[in-house]
Parts: structure tokens; sequence; C-alpha cells
């Protein structure tokens, strides 16, 4: 059966024109489902886009909520708290970085990493400041970060552009080697581009990057925003590599849905000074005592086992689904996948699944992509993949209908 919704209260109206949002109001969500205000349950799998690696309101982070909000919300930078602390202490110890700096959101710690960058090649490379990013990649909505962005049509969104952000193409190492001369400081990727339709980096090609990298005495970002935090099935993305970055940030699910990303860097990258960096929330004790909480849950190997037993599990079921409806490619790494679907069906799908009670988002025109909580049951799953044949099945259908009147 449909779901069926009310006329979308004019407070709406009141929220700026940025994205193009269904009707339907969302009201709680627990665990892989969401709520309507009408009580309607919907599986759940873009959870705030990769966001909620615990699901809905986990026990866990309303509980590190409550402790801190009746201890200490916010000092101010200015002064150390001991959950930012704590938090940096299992970051470095979790991964090859030395150092931590906690933002906000991941653009803003991407902001950071090209701020660090570019100060490390003022200090080591005479100036240097460009950063080799990739076409089709995705960093972030500040001036700085859209501009080191490849998406499509972005670079006459908000002209000029930033400059010093030469775009190569992913996975075409050539491509790179080409880009580097005595301007070049850094080069930037994302492990598994996320908005670009999950494509992931291929092994030899990141293994390559770290080469030049070297050769040329480059720093090698990875922005890990969507991609860190077991999304993938490894704590962080680049341990699948047989690399290490210089620098890396993190966001999304740090926090379980609390507003926290982090940039982490090796210690001969780490170059800001007093005054080089900073913002009004950084580190506050509340999103730091969350993202210690949630780190506990995550950096576990019976964690990370199920995140790769459920990614296998969606894997194998998208391409039965793909197989049946002779549709396109499976990618991805871990609970981040995408399923190519061909022409431009991809958003009339999202469409069609939410009618049916399922969440699901089309980073391009062509593909869907499918971002469960971590902590997926099996049965979760199996769910989600009976709903997505009944969708594609039912998206046919009207199409063969439309095709017969036409």
């Amino acid at each position: 059966m449909h779901h069926l919704h009310p006329t979308p209260p004019k407070s709406q109206h009141v929220l700026m024109n940025t994205v193009v949002r269904p009707e339907t109001v969302f009201v709680s969500g627990r665990g892989a489902y969401m709520y309507d205000e009408i009580g309607l349950a919907y599986l759940d799998w873009v959870q705030g886009w990769a966001v909620n690696c615990l699901g809905h309101s986990p026990d866990v982070v309303a509980a590190a909520l409550a402790r801190q909000a009746t201890t200490l919300l916010n000092p101010s930078p200015a002064y150390l708290n001991r959950p930012a602390m704590n938090l940096a202490q299992q970051l470095v110890r979790a991964s090859a970085l030395d150092e931590v700096f906690f933002a906000s959101s991941g653009a803003e710690a991407n902001e950071g990493a090209i701020k660090l960058a570019r100060k490390w090649g003022k200090l080591n490379r005479a100036g240097a400041h460009e950063i080799i990013t990739f076409d089709n990649g995705y960093h972030g909505r500040t001036i700085a970060t859209m501009s080191a962005t490849g998406k499509p049509g972005w670079d006459v969104y908000y002209p000029p552009q930033v400059p010093g952000f030469p775009k190569a193409v992913f996975n075409d190492l050539a491509s790179v080697a080409a880009l580097i001369g005595p301007q070049t400081v850094a080069i930037m990727l994302e492990p598994v581009q996320g908005e670009g339709g999950v494509r992931p980096a291929e092994a030899g090609f990141v293994q390559g990057l770290r080469t030049l990298c070297d050769r040329h005495g480059l720093l090698l970002i990875f922005d890990e925003v969507q991609t860190g935090c077991a999304r993938t099935g490894t704590l962080f993305a680049y341990q699948q590599y047989g690399v290490e970055p210089d620098i890396m940030t993190l966001g999304k699910g740090l926090g379980a849905g609390v507003p926290i990303s982090a940039l982490l860097a090796k210690r001969h990258a780490c170059v800001f000074e007093p005054g080089d960096q900073g913002g009004t929330f950084c580190g506050n004790p509340l999103v730091c005592a969350v993202g210690e909480a949630v780190l506990q849950v995550l950096d576990t190997p019976e964690f990370l086992a199920n995140v790769q037993a459920r990614g296998k599990q969606l894997r194998e079921g998208l391409r039965e689904i793909s197989a049946r409806y002779a549709l396109g490619e499976v990618r991805g790494k871990g609970l981040l996948l995408a399923l190519e679907v061909g022409g431009d069906d991809a958003p009339a799908m999202v469409e069609t699944a939410r009618q049916h009670g399922f969440l699901l988002n089309a980073p391009r025109n062509h593909c869907l992509r499918f971002m469960p909580t971590l902590n997926s049951t099996a049965d979760e799953i199996a769910q989600g993949l009976v709903l997505l044949d009944r969708v594609i099945g039912a998206h046919r259908f009207v199409k063969r209908l439309v095709a017969d009147v036409m």
C-alpha cells in the first residue's frame, strides 16, 4: 500500500529553498526506521547521508548527550576539555595519524585540510599551493571546498572559484602525474567517490598516488568524511589500500547524528600555529563526548565483522536484482554501495521507494546509493532487498503503462 501524506505545513515555506524535499514530515526515528507524523514507518537507507552509523536515536548517543549536557557544554576552544582530549587520543591510537583538530562539518574539516596543506607548502615548497583533486570528486559546500569539488556544473555556482585545484581523472595515474608542477603541494581524494556515484579508487591507483607524493615531496590527503568510521568495513578506508595518508578528514559517522568532524595529520604535516585555525564550536565537549562513545562501539572486531557481513549480503542481493531486471554494475565497499539502473530512472525510483516506505538516495540520475545503518541486522538488509525488488518492479510496470498510452 502506498503511503499517503497530509498537506505540507505552512511552516515549510519559511525554510530557504535549498533542496527539493517530499511533503512527508518525519517526527521520530529508531534504529533502521523513521516515522512520519501520521505514524507510518520507513526503512531508511539514507540515514542522514551515511551519518547515522548506529541508526536513529541510538541509546549510546542519547546517554552521552545527557551526561555531558549537565556537565560542560562549551568552555570555548581557548581551554582544554577532557572529552576532546580523550577523543583525539582514541583517533590517534586507532589510525596512522598523530594530531587532531575538531570541527563541526565535513566541509569545515576539508577546508582545514586545504589550509594545512597550503601552510605546509608555504614552509616547505616555496609557497606551492595547488592541490590536485578529481573529476566527480566531492569535498563540501564552502567556496574553497566547492572549488576543490569536481561535480559537473559546480564551477559556475558562485564565481569566481578559488584557484589552485587542478582536476585529474579518477583512477588514471598518468592524468595526475601530468598535473604535478612547481606549484603542487598535495593530492586530495575520496577513497570512494560518494556523490560521484560510489566509485572506489583502485588499489594500484592509490598506491601510485602515494609513490608520486613521495617522489615529488607532496602531501597525500584522504577525504574520509563519508568512507571513514567503519562505513567501508574497516575503521578507515585507507587501511584497505596498504598506504597511509599524510592528512585525513572525518565527519558524518563520527558523531552518529551529532555534528562533529575531524582533521587529522601526521606530525610532519602539523604546521598550524596559534591563530592559524579555529572556530567557536571546534572541539566542544558535548559533541566530543558523543564521538568518544560512538568510536568505542565502532572500533571493535565484532562491529566491523558485522559491517563486512552485511555489506557482502547487500552486495550479493543487489547483484541478484541487477541480473533479474537487466540493470548495471553494483559497486562500492562495505555498506556504501551503488546500483546502476540506466538512463535517468534513479530519481523516479527514489520517489517510488518512498511511497513504498523505503528511503533511498540517487547521487546521479543513473544510479541508486545505499547507506544503511552499520548495525543493520541480516533481516533488515533482507527486508530492504525485498522492498527494492518491489520498487524496481513497480517502476518498470508504470513505465510500460506510460509507453503503451503514448
